[in-house]
């Protein structure tokens, strides 16, 4: 079953049609007496026989989707989903590179975008347009939306391309001699499912424009017979030019100029589109019960999976991710096999699956020597930070990569593998004229890592990079590639380096007070994690004192620390008390923001919680109901993180504010019992005004540090391989003051 079954007659109808018109031409032949006279049962059965055999032998061919090691093919219309295409004048033209650097880094984003019009519905667009070329990147879906075009003109009216045509569909790479005849390969085609007088329907329907002629793959074409391809192409559709025409080639790759043919570039997929390709791939009744798109969807929105993201715009790397999830219900096992499998898939099995008879250039250019040289190029442009790079820089590259390397292949020009690599991968993609980038910068961070891992610069990259945001992702990746030595020397180097930031007077004195106040306490948590979470209260003050409470770096960076250093806060023992929250509608009418802001104080304070950033999730609402003694007992007492705390004092300051927020008194009332609040939570935690109150110099410096502490677990967490004794002697010593 097709699926297409009741469309059967429609194409009938259209065959029947192309027949009538064939039989006047053919005089008293066969077809002549058949149209001749009313069409009986038996002509009909020969040609409804023969559409139905033409649309199952379509969707057998191209309405199915089998990539990538897919174990089941799929159904091309279920997991289809909507393009977008844009007009080849949307690329904009900029005066220099450094132009186009500054457009991304305005952007704020990951992803290398520069075009900025609206995008138009692709099947849409193709119904208005009787001749089309459909541009995009290798893996972006130029094949896909041919096949689904041709699948909804079955449908006619009915469908959503709006008109009634015979789909034909030639794969161009198929195109292996230098002269071709289209009209016999299109004839071929109807040959194989019966049709009467193939020759003759053949000529009348394409006479009578009968006929959506899908052209696919013109750069897959052997560059040997491209030109005649291209002649034949352009000959075939000025002699029958009532048809429809849509054909595809790589975007660098097309050189040619199609008059008739308005040229468009398929969109890589937005987030709409993404999570709909997600939810049409999880589509099983089993995977809809466990709710499987929406787990998956959620967990790539996720911060530490942006650069994964970054690939699902690309809808065959969109595609190896869902079958990633699908296997291991994860992105994140490890993110340096999960990027270098996504760039196998674009140096070679994406080609291998699609049969595309490679160039000769890479007889002697190797997967792996070309990953070597795509490193080299990437990390000299990450170091510089530069995303961009021209033509001419990039040729010059490639000549000394060659020239220097005794196995390389000597006859290969610069020019020539640039080439390759944009047209046949589209790992480097020319953005404007002359000016290419990588394809995402997640390679790029990939490729990056690769080179410093290669070359033993992990100590150099530490050094200079460690508290550098833009530099966060190849740490990760380095410390996921290294498996043969494991991760031990790049952790002991951040450590270093970290203990340097931890020199700094402020820094050190507020070391040395979280392991004072911890130290010796009954607490069944690593030394490191009791240092973690008094560093987090440390800083509770800023919530209640400034406005800007959220941007508090120190305090998110603090309880992520702890998080991952393995404390458990979430255990019943500790969480064994109700809490009820009053809704967003029931505080709409706050008189003062900075009501509001002491609400939510109290808030973070009650609920100071390292595995969760409460700061960034936390919503206005207030808490009421809340026994607060229990509260402070079990999270602070019992818990036996803090050594010799005495809590009375702080419980009634808390419990005075908790009565002066929820029984709305005045600002003056709320400010003075906050203060009251405050001075009990320093002495309580023997606190001092030098010790938490930071300037900017100040403030700059403990992040730096805690920042690099971060950094430095999750590269732990991401090591494939590290020895538990480096690992026991680092965390014994975090968040440590530095020796003298």
């Amino acid at each position: 079953m097709t699926g297409l079954e009741p469309f059967i007659p429609l194409l009938g109808g259209i065959m029947l049609d192309v027949l009538k018109d064939s039989g006047k031409k053919e005089g008293e032949g066969l077809i002549a007496r058949w149209m001749n006279r009313d069409v009986g049962k038996d002509v009909q059965d020969v040609v409804f026989k023969a559409a139905g055999k033409y649309i199952e032998n379509y969707t057998e061919r191209h309405g199915v989707l089998k990539v990538l090691g897919m174990r089941e093919p799929v159904k091309l219309d279920e997991v289809f989903t909507t393009v977008q295409l844009l007009g080849e004048d949307e690329v904009q033209q900029f005066a220099t590179i450094d132009d186009l650097e500054k457009l991304y880094r305005e952007a704020g984003q990951r992803l290398l975008r520069y075009r900025s019009k609206e995008r138009q519905d692709g099947i849409a667009f193709a119904s208005q347009k009787q001749f089309l070329m459909v541009l995009g990147a290798p893996g972006a879906g130029k094949s896909t939306f041919l096949r689904k075009i041709g699948l909804e003109s079955f449908k006619g009216k009915k469908g959503n391309f709006k008109h009634q045509a015979i789909p034909v569909l030639l794969e161009l790479k198929k195109f292996t001699e230098s002269k071709i005849d289209l009209k016999a390969l299109i004839e071929a085609e109807f040959t194989t499912c019966g049709f009467p007088k193939p020759k003759q329907f053949t000529e009348s329907a394409l006479d009578q424009g009968k006929l959506l002629i899908l052209l696919d793959g013109l750069d897959e074409v052997p560059s040997a017979n491209v030109n005649s391809v291209i002649d034949a192409i352009q000959d075939f559709v000025d002699r029958y030019d009532k048809n429809r025409y849509i054909a595809s080639c790589r975007t660098a790759a097309y050189r040619y100029n199609f008059k008739r043919f308005s040229d468009v570039i398929l969109s890589e997929f937005d987030d709409e589109q993404i999570q709909q390709f997600i939810n049409n791939w999880f589509r099983s009744e089993e995977d809809k019960q466990a709710g499987t798109a929406a787990l998956c969807w959620e967990l790539l929105k996720r911060a530490e999976n942006k650069p994964a993201k970054e690939l699902a715009h690309s809808p065959i790397l969109l595609t190896f991710l869902c079958l990633t999830y699908d296997k291991s219900q994860t992105f994140a096992n490890n993110r340096s096999g999960l990027y270098k499998k996504a760039l196998r898939i674009l140096l070679e099995e994406w080609a291998a699956e699609k049969r595309i008879m490679r160039q000769a250039i890479y007889e002697g250019l190797s997967v792996e020597l070309e990953e070597v040289l795509l490193s080299k190029i990437a990390c000299e442009g990450f170091e510089a930070d530069r995303l961009f790079i021209p033509q001419t820089q990039l040729v010059e590259r490639i000549k000394e990569f060659l020239s220097s390397n005794l196995n390389a292949p000597k006859q290969l020009s610069g020019e020539q593998v640039l080439e390759a690599i944009a047209i046949q991968q589209g790992i480097l993609v020319e953005r404007v004229e002359d000016v290419y980038s990588f394809s995402h910068l997640t390679l790029q961070e990939y490729l990056t890592a690769r080179y410093i891992y290669a070359h033993g610069q992990i100590s150099q990259m530490v050094e200079k990079y460690l508290i550098d945001d833009r530099w966060r992702e190849v740490f990760l990746l380095t410390s996921g590639l290294m498996v043969e030595r494991g991760s031990d020397e790049l952790l002991l180097e951040m450590h270093k380096v970290a203990k340097h930031y931890a020199r700094h007077p402020k820094v050190k004195a507020l070391l040395q007070w979280a392991d004072q106040v911890t130290a010796g306490s009954s607490g069944n948590f690593k030394p490191a994690a009791k240092r973690a979470v008094a560093i987090g209260i440390s800083r509770a003050k800023v919530y209640f004192v400034t406005d800007n409470f959220r941007t508090s770096i120190s305090s998110s960076v603090g309880h992520a620390i702890a998080s991952f250093i393995n404390i458990d806060f979430t255990r019943a023992s500790l969480l064994n008390f109700d809490v009820n929250l009053i809704s967003r509608d029931s505080v709409t009418n706050i008189e003062n923001d900075r009501d509001s802001y002491i609400k939510i104080s109290i808030i973070n304070f009650i609920n100071i919680n390292p595995i969760n950033d409460i700061i960034n999730n936390i919503d206005i609402n207030i808490v009421s109901n809340i026994n607060l003694t229990s509260i402070i007992d079990l999270r602070l007492e019992k818990s036996g993180i803090f050594t010799d705390l005495k809590l009375s004092k702080l419980t009634n300051q808390l419990q005075d504010l908790q009565s002066a927020v929820l029984y709305r008194s005045d600002i003056t009332r709320i400010k003075k019992v906050s203060e009251l609040f405050i001075c009990a939570y320093m002495e309580v935690f023997h606190l001092t005004e030098e010790l938490i109150d930071y300037s900017s110099e100040e403030s700059k410096a403990l992040n730096n540090y805690l920042r690099s502490i971060d950094l430095l677990l999750k590269c732990k967490q991401e090591a494939a391989r590290l020895s538990p004794a480096t690992w026991d002697a680092i965390e014994a010593d975090l968040l440590l003051p530095p020796d003298d």
